[in-house]
């Protein structure tokens, strides 16, 4: 597999910072999903079983900024069995590895996905646009876009417009955004299929998930 290029922030993640992220959010499925029922009062796995009821178990699945797998393994406990992951973070990779069962992981950037065009019946995201910069997006919806064959599903925090957020003491590092409005003035042959928005209970923050699929 050819080398990861990486960008500053994607040359932040792969430093002590991002492994400090990695240990501070190792979930197993039961941890991950009382995180979210924490946040918005429904776990990760009803939304899973709402946006992608019509997905079959043997579709093939790949999770962009997959970190060790947190969301993957849930996936998995929900019977698909068909997963793959690729992130920056070379730490993450090796933990995320002997974590999910049969899922294939490797180090690889949103930027440059190392995968052939429509390998993938679903590409999705969780929190992981929200770390690539306003110039990179359309590169990185781009290759998001030309490695799905059917479906986008994302999650990530949510704004109306472009927003910059300090994160941890760190500028240059998360920008909240309308991703989903985002895929569609790009990609004119993407539907809309579903959106939730999703606020936070103990904070001003609203995330918003939503399930793009293409039409032709």
């Amino acid at each position: 597999m050819k080398e990861v290029q990486l960008t500053r922030q994607g040359r932040e993640w792969a430093t002590s910072f991002g492994r400090n992220y990695t240990d501070r959010n190792t979930l197993d499925p039961a941890g991950l999903d009382a995180l979210w029922s924490n946040n918005y009062g429904v776990t990760r796995t009803a939304l899973n079983a709402r946006f992608l009821k019509e997905l079959p178990t043997e579709a093939r699945i790949l999770e962009v900024g997959c970190n060790i797998g947190n969301q993957l393994l849930l996936m998995h406990g929900m019977g698909y069995g068909n997963l793959s992951g690729i992130d920056v973070q070379p730490y993450a990779v090796q933990i995320a590895k002997t974590r999910v069962p049969g899922a294939s992981v490797a180090e690889g950037s949103v930027l440059d996905i190392p995968f052939s065009d429509g390998d993938f019946d679903l590409v999705f995201t969780s929190g992981l646009l929200i770390h690539i910069a306003p110039t990179d997006l359309p590169t990185a919806l781009a290759e998001i876009h030309r490695v799905s064959g059917r479906w986008i599903l994302g999650s990530e925090y949510y704004a109306p417009s472009s927003t910059e957020i300090n994160y941890r003491g760190h500028n240059d590092l998360l920008w909240k955004d309308d991703f989903a409005q985002r895929y569609l003035q790009q990609f004119p042959d993407l539907r809309l299929l579903r959106e939730e928005r999703l606020p936070y209970l103990n904070s001003s923050n609203t995330d918003a998930m939503f399930l793009l699929a293409r039409t032709t």
